[in-house]
């Protein structure tokens, strides 16, 4: 009698517990459905039919397919129409993975999550949400990021081609004009009955004019190394090898064959400024007591592997918006359509790898 009146009471607390289930999902704001194994409905809730334009009395007893595109999936269950992005069912749904139909013929895209059946019950259950507003969103912020992405091609090549102009200035008239002075120097020097205190004063001059060619060869270099037009990529990173060295006393080796480095002008400018930032980034941050730079062609890709031996980068650091520096870097690569990733995991130091595609240029 005790056991009796014992499953009577369980009874009827399961009974509560699946009404008040049923309350819950009638009164939920997302829209919930329930299908059999054959892809048939039993049960939606209001918000469902409110959100495919429809009744609940219409949409049960319906195929899920009325409702929901499965694609290659229709006749698989509807384990199958919610598929994560890596294939498995039960996994939350990527964005726009699934198309919703609304009884007026509209379609829009959702996203779901499904359960699997428990307790041995025949059907799924799904719960459905429009995304529509998220993929305008999302569209809209990739068209704005495109963009940007392409004005700030736009202006690495502007900014690289007036470098050009002014380095070209600097070098072919005031350079030549600070020459041609030194000569006459030069020849003032040698002319005979000059009083020793125009001598020296001469000397002096002399002396402050090489040094300003010294600078404004440096200056115009680091605008726009000439290795790069006459040389060619392989040339001016040697050159930019050995500025680095001599100026910050840092050993710094690079690997790389002249051959392989052979690449048309845009690609040569966006390695040479991506290897100058890391070098410059090295001598400001890393204290360094030696760089390693490799490069080298793998399936018409560019390898690039930049490494040093300092104190390295914490991954918060990358992420800052003042670290221009490595900004400019995956901006040039990204435009390049390349690949580029910073780590400090291989303590110590820090490492930089690309991954750019590239074509030889032929000569």
């Amino acid at each position: 009698m005790a056991a009796g009146r014992w499953l009577t009471q369980r009874a009827q607390q399961e009974l509560k517990t699946v009404q008040a289930n049923r309350q819950i999902v009638q009164h939920a704001h997302e829209a919930i459905i329930s299908a059999d194994t054959a892809n048939v409905v039993v049960m939606a809730n209001p918000a469902a039919a409110q959100l495919f334009g429809t009744s609940v009395e219409d949409m049960i007893g319906s195929p899920l397919g009325r409702f929901i595109d499965g694609g290659d999936h229709a006749e698989d269950g509807p384990a199958e129409y919610f598929r994560a992005g890596d294939g498995r069912a039960g996994r939350r749904a990527t964005d726009y993975a699934v198309i919703g139909m609304r009884a007026d013929g509209r379609r829009f895209p959702i996203e779901g999550s499904i359960s699997r059946p428990n307790g041995g019950a025949p059907f799924y259950t799904v719960i459905v949400r429009d995304v529509s507003e998220r993929q305008r969103v999302q569209e809209k912020l990739t068209r704005s990021h495109d963009q940007l992405r392409q004005l700030s091609a736009a202006l690495q090549t502007i900014r690289e081609e007036e470098r050009t102009h002014i380095a070209r200035e600097l070098h072919d008239d005031l350079g030549q004009m600070l020459a041609s002075l030194r000569m006459d120097l030069t020849l003032l020097q040698q002319a005979d009955r000059a009083p020793d205190d125009s001598l020296r004063l001469i000397h002096g001059m002399e002396q402050n004019l090489l040094t300003a060619i010294t600078s404004l060869r440096r200056i115009a270099t680091n605008l726009r190394p000439r290795a790069l037009d006459e040389g060619g990529l392989y040339f001016a990173l040697q050159g930019l090898r050995g500025d680095f060295v001599e100026r910050y006393g840092i050993p710094c080796t690079l690997l790389a064959d002249e051959a392989e480095l052979r690449l048309d002008d845009a690609a040569s400018t966006a390695i040479f400024r991506i290897v100058q930032e890391a070098l410059t980034n090295i001598a400001r941050h890393a204290q360094a007591s030696s760089v390693t730079m490799n490069l080298f062609r793998l399936n018409g890709d560019l390898l690039v592997t930049i490494r040093d031996d300092g104190v390295g980068i914490r991954p918060e650091d990358m992420e800052k918006a003042e670290s221009l520096g490595l900004i400019g870097m995956r901006e040039r690569v990204w435009a390049m359509n390349g690949e580029i990733t910073v780590s400090a995991d291989e303590l110590p130091g820090t490492r930089i790898d690309i991954v750019m595609p590239v074509q030889e240029h032929l000569v």
